[in-house]
């Protein structure tokens, strides 16, 4: 057994120290990865004192995989591999440029919401009639991408982009979020909202499991790393394969959000006459919201203007409510047009 031990050690200390173009070559479960002792431990802990401050009893169950997910039927957090060690780490930020849920802050706001698809799992939320009413149809597809509306206020805000628009099931997911993070004044913040009425149901809901026993008590790992065979080269050729042509596909994707292909109502202004009229205090508000240089904001208003011909964009409502939506595209396109180029996987 000591000897098992120590050659385990040793093999951990051994990729730790490899350049990436070997760490690369290694599979998921050469890796022996463990959440033991692990910033993911202490975070899942962190979650689960939330839960028990709030009165809830159930308890969902974490394993390491490639993704962040929760299954469908099981009540658990799948959580990405390279969380469980900083080398990984260092090597997912290389490689994406970012990585998801990669401080401890947006750990917890990622945990908080996968805990909430755990909980509507294990008790079977999205099939009772109020839950259907209140946030839709869980039988929905998932859509390959979604039109959101910046300024609604049916949706909470918690992971950013809107995500609660995406589906009934991730709506949810951010409205039990929102109500389980600690000293969240959601009472006052949500009052005039829409939204105040999923968060008040999500709080009836959450008193009324509260010491119930799960319905759906699985344990199951789903595409856990221990068995996964897939090289780290795999992972990182298919997840960069995605995103071909991501640059145009999301830029795209930020003018859908705010301008519309028809017009909507008589007489709405062509959104790039809009852009071309409010160039000044539009770059003016941008580079107050964003990281961008003024040569790079210039760029990318030249960008959406010509964008918004091409696709005959028009405004969705007054030019004076668009001001801030447009303000928030160009700090938006500026983000997604100003990353490096990804590395290239040539192994």
């Amino acid at each position: 057994m000591t000897a098992k031990l120590a050659s385990a050690g040793a093999a951990t200390r051994s990729w730790t120290r490899l350049p990436d173009a070997e760490l690369l070559q290694l599979r998921f479960c050469d890796l022996r990865l463990r959440l033991t002792a692990t910033p993911l431990e202490r975070r899942l802990k962190g979650v689960y004192g939330e839960m028990e401050r709030r009165g809830l009893h159930f308890r969902p169950h974490m394993w390491l995989a490639e993704e962040w997910f929760s299954p469908d039927g099981i009540p658990g957090i799948a959580v990405p591999f390279y969380l469980a060690h900083p080398r990984l780490l260092r090597l997912e930020r290389r490689m994406m440029r970012q990585a998801e849920g990669g401080t401890a802050s947006w750990m917890m706001r990622i945990l908080r919401h996968e805990v909430g698809h755990a909980i509507d799992t294990a008790y079977r939320l999205r099939y009772t009639g109020r839950f259907r009413e209140i946030f839709g149809p869980a039988s929905l597809p998932y859509p390959d991408s979604y039109r959101a509306k910046p300024g609604s206020r049916r949706f909470v805000q918690h992971l950013g982009d809107w995500y609660a628009q995406s589906h009934p099931t991730e709506d949810f997911a951010e409205t039990f979020a929102v109500w389980l993070k600690p000293n969240s004044d959601w009472r006052r913040t949500y009052a005039a909202w829409p939204a105040w009425e999923k968060l008040q149901f999500v709080d009836g809901v959450m008193q009324d499991i509260a010491s119930r026993p799960a319905l759906v008590r699985s344990r199951a790992h789903v595409e856990p790393l221990r068995e996964n065979r897939r090289t780290l080269a795999d992972h990182y050729r298919e997840k960069l394969a995605r995103q071909n042509d991501w640059r145009s596909e999301a830029a795209d994707g930020l003018m859908l959000r705010v301008f519309a292909r028809q017009q909507k109502r008589r007489g709405a202004a062509p959104a790039a006459s809009f852009l071309r009229s409010h160039r000044r205090e539009l770059l003016a508000g941008a580079k107050q919201v964003s990281d961008a240089d003024s040569y790079m904001l210039h760029q990318v208003l030249r960008l959406a203007i010509d964008r918004s011909d091409n696709m005959q964009l028009y405004l969705r409502g007054s030019q004076r409510n668009a001001l801030p939506h447009a303000r928030w595209l160009l700090g938006s396109l500026a983000r997604v047009l100003g990353e490096k180029e990804r590395p290239q996987l040539n192994l």
